[in-house]
């Protein structure tokens, strides 16, 4: 195991290869989300963070995986339409409803499908999606730099950090930086789907690798819908139990997220099987010039409505009915 590197004294305080450390009484692998991004643009801080099981995934961060898919653009009249402003929904984990996994080290990796420290590594068809950030401000240019925050339930329909059970979990929940390309990819598994919403990933976008720190800094906060094709093979598994039922019981036209135009522009382009795996890719027009409204947890007390998870988890069979999830 790599050693844990120690942070250099200077008069402004303790630094790690010329950054300062945002928690000084941290250690340097202890720092958060953002500093852990910032460490991408320095190889050798990324060596040096190998020993906390950061410097792989950063690594990942610095590219996109290869998912063969092609991309699912959306237009109106010729020209790009914003990715639709939807709520992050109760679970976000991002200190704007309860904890905050964006202040923890090792939450900037590709692979979301284990606790961030590697443990517990969830069961389900395996699923890699890209998302292709792009900057209407700027002709629509590649977002390079941007920050993505991804999460989404497991099979059994449970959120991490949330749901009974799985509140001290953390899987299922990962930052990528924007590449050259526009791109961040997460290597994952196919969310099952629980009572009122259909299947889908909720994400944040953020404008640079500090604003990360605060969720009211979000430029967009968006859900990518999974065909149905897709949701109906997946779900004939075991390990789906109750999720075509669910799924039966809700459509992208009448699901309270997707409904308002039954999820045009926020439909995955999906290829794959149930024994090899998916891979998804969808298209995220963010335009600066315009105010953001979503991001915000439904209003109201408890089953699923803002606060606490419904009584028995989100899972299929607890059946949770969140609203606007």
């Amino acid at each position: 195991m790599a050693r844990v590197p120690e942070p250099d004294q200077t008069p402004n305080g303790p630094a790690y290869e010329g950054r300062l450390l945002d928690r000084p009484e941290e250690e340097v692998v202890d720092q958060g989300a953002s500093f852990d991004i910032r460490t991408l643009f320095s190889r050798r801080g990324v060596l040096g963070l190998v020993g906390a099981g950061v410097g792989t995934m950063v690594l990942a961060a610095c590219s996109s995986e290869d998912s063969g898919s092609t991309s699912s653009s959306s237009s109106s009249s010729g020209s790009v339409t914003e990715i639709p402003d939807e709520t992050a929904g109760p679970y976000p984990a991002d200190g704007s409803n309860g904890p905050d996994i964006l202040e923890e080290s090792g939450i900037v990796r590709s692979d979301i499908r284990s606790n961030i420290d590697g443990s517990e590594t969830v069961d389900g068809v395996p699923l890699t999606f890209t998302l292709k950030v792009t900057d209407m401000a700027n002709d629509n240019a590649p977002f390079e730099g941007a920050a993505v925050y991804a999460w989404h339930c497991d099979a059994q329909g449970r959120y991490s950090m949330y749901s009974d059970g799985v509140e001290d979990a953390t899987w299922l929940r990962g930052v990528q930086v924007v590449d050259a390309n526009g791109e961040v990819t997460f290597k994952s598994v196919f969310p099952g789907c629980y009572s009122g919403r259909w299947t889908h990933i909720h994400f944040e976008v953020y404008p640079d690798v500090d604003a990360i720190t605060d969720a009211e800094n979000a430029i967009a906060t968006s859900q990518m819908a999974l065909p149905e094709d897709a949701c109906n093979a997946v779900f004939k598994l075991d390990a789906y139990d109750g999720s075509a039922k669910n799924l039966a019981n809700v459509s992208l036209d009448d699901d309270n997220v997707f409904g308002d135009d039954g999820g045009e522009h926020q439909i995955a382009t999906i290829s794959g099987d149930t024994d090899s795996g998916y891979t998804a890719t969808l298209d995220v027009p963010v335009d600066t010039d315009t105010e953001p409204t979503g991001g915000a947890a439904p209003a109201g007390g408890g089953g699923g409505e803002g606060g606490e998870p419904p009584e028995g988890g989100a899972g299929p069979e607890g059946g949770s009915g969140q609203e606007g999830q």
